[in-house]
């Protein structure tokens, strides 16, 4: 199987290509900067690292018609790029939001749109990497959130017609996983202009440091990946962890939205 994977510099998206190519697949490990790959060629020496900015239509089009190039085929897609934002509306800017969503929405459907042809024709795996955040609003990730609920909007909504091309769709829905994408996310910024909201975003970190103090590893998360990559029947939506699951299951079973909003409220108070 030929699989393309997305942001593998770090975390997520390095133990997914780690994994899936020592499961025997063919892994094209992509990223924006390239230099940044000794750590995976180091964990992974023969993996093929090429350059892909999902923000940039054509670094995503000369990426994917490599692999078709080179290998003649695309099995598998798994969409793991992206970046976390942490603000409020009200204090944030606007930019903000529109980079957010241009990474991590944008992003995935511009890959997406360039592999589908491809996975029709292999009758291949289309898989998203979106968040529980993608699932339950969570205070100061408003941005984020936005992104990553418009991402399984969008999937939850191609997956029976991609069904129909023999194409399977599946979300897989991390929630606090220690990776360098929790430390890229500069709250200092955010503190200088918080305003009137400084009491609550610091109750909000507080309470994210200790969650991410026991969080899973990237290994543990991109078990669940490969596994989607390899079931013969794998469900649209799988979590990563027992924590995750309840997490959603909350707001899955909330249909007035009373229950997330007391759970979501203690964050921050």
């Amino acid at each position: 199987m030929v699989v393309l994977v997305t942001g593998t510099s770090s975390g997520i998206g390095l133990a997914t290509a780690v994994q899936a190519a020592a499961a025997g697949h063919q892994v094209v490990a992509t990223m924006r900067d390239t230099s940044r790959a000794d750590a995976l060629r180091a964990a992974s020496p023969d993996i093929d690292v090429r350059r892909l900015d999902v923000t940039d239509s054509d670094s995503i089009t000369a990426a994917i018609d490599g692999v078709i190039r080179d290998y003649g085929r695309l099995d598998a897609v798994v969409n793991n790029a992206g970046a976390g934002h942490v603000g409020t509306v009200e204090t944030d800017s606007v930019d903000n939001f529109r980079k957010v969503m241009e990474t991590n929405f944008f992003g995935v459907v511009q890959v997406t749109k360039a592999a589908m042809p491809h996975l029709r024709a292999s009758r291949g795996r289309l898989i998203t990497v979106t968040s529980v955040g993608g699932v339950v609003g969570q205070p100061f990730n408003e941005a984020y959130c936005a992104a990553k609920f418009a991402v399984e909007g969008m999937m939850e909504s191609l997956a029976p017609v991609a069904a129909q091309h023999g194409v399977t769709v599946t979300v897989v829905e991390p929630g606090a996983v220690a990776s360098e994408f929790v430390a890229n996310v500069d709250v200092t910024t955010v503190f200088d202009t918080a305003g009137p909201y400084a009491p609550q975003l610091k109750a909000y970190v507080g309470r994210t440091s200790t969650s991410f103090s026991g969080a899973q590893t990237s290994d543990e998360a991109a078990a669940t990946i490969l596994e989607a990559l390899t079931a013969e029947q794998p469900p649209f939506r799988m979590q990563t962890s027992d924590w995750a699951r309840g997490f959603n299951g909350v707001k899955l079973a909330d249909l007035d939205g009373s229950a997330v909003q007391k759970l979501t409220s203690g964050w921050i108070s």
